[in-house]
């Protein structure tokens, strides 16, 4: 299997009410790399979050108003360290201050996760449907820290038309063994080789994934990918 990962250059600046798909089909086509059937689109969280209206006033100076609005997005928070604040969000989310990024959106404003990503995911892929006349899948994608390696990665947050998690569980590895806990995340992969063409600060905020296995495309969602408390040896 080849994968061949695209970015989709020359999408213009998001506000609320925009089309995404449409910028999207039209900025893939115009660059000569048309939407294809079986490609996986990867659309970053934040401007998905700049056309559904999840950006809101806060200053970034303002340490109390961040920390109201952090709990206000949060189910509940399960570390505390100075203004960082790891919870948990309503869509089961662990991640850093509920996902509120105040990075690449305007001075005094603050981008909050979609309400559902996988209902983001599935309208995104139904209009590039509409206007390209394509079948993909789509995923949301978000930086997240990961809990026991430093850095950063890009993980799924919404996904619709492929596989969040593909379990191997009962087949065989190369040398005839059974496999007993493989479950791979390959939603979460997808998002994180697409964000080695769009970057943190180039203005790509999606990508094309092609070459993908065809067995992957599935209905799913990304709630699949969080681990259920009774599995959870850290909460």
């Amino acid at each position: 299997m080849t994968i061949t990962i695209i970015p989709v250059r020359g999408i213009p600046e998001v506000r609320e009410g925009d089309e995404l798909a449409h910028l999207i089909a039209d900025a893939a086509a115009a660059e000569g790399t048309p939407l294809a059937d079986g490609d996986c689109v990867v659309v970053t969280q934040k401007v998905v979050s700049k056309v559904e209206g999840r950006v809101v006033a806060l200053e970034a100076d303002d340490p109390a108003a961040r920390r109201t609005l952090v709990e206000s997005e949060s189910r509940r928070v399960l570390r505390r360290r100075g203004e960082l604040l790891i919870t948990e969000t309503a869509h089961g989310w662990v991640c850093a201050n509920a996902g509120i990024d105040l990075s690449n959106v305007e001075h005094g404003h603050a981008a909050l996760l979609p309400i559902d990503a996988d209902r983001s995911a599935r309208h995104v892929r139904d209009a590039l449907r509409a206007r390209a006349g394509v079948e993909t899948a789509v995923v949301i994608s978000d930086t997240f820290g990961r809990a026991w390696r430093t850095g950063l990665a890009d993980v799924a947050i919404g996904v619709s038309g492929l596989a969040a998690v593909v379990d191997l569980r009962g087949q065989r590895d190369t040398l005839g063994r059974e496999l007993q806990v493989t479950e791979v995340a390959v939603a979460d992969e997808v998002a994180g080789a697409a964000e080695l063409v769009m970057g943190k600060a180039t203005g790509v905020p999606a990508a094309i994934v092609r070459g993908l296995d065809p067995a992957w495309f599935r209905e799913a969602t990304a709630r699949e990918l969080v681990r259920t408390p009774s599995e959870d040896l850290f909460r």
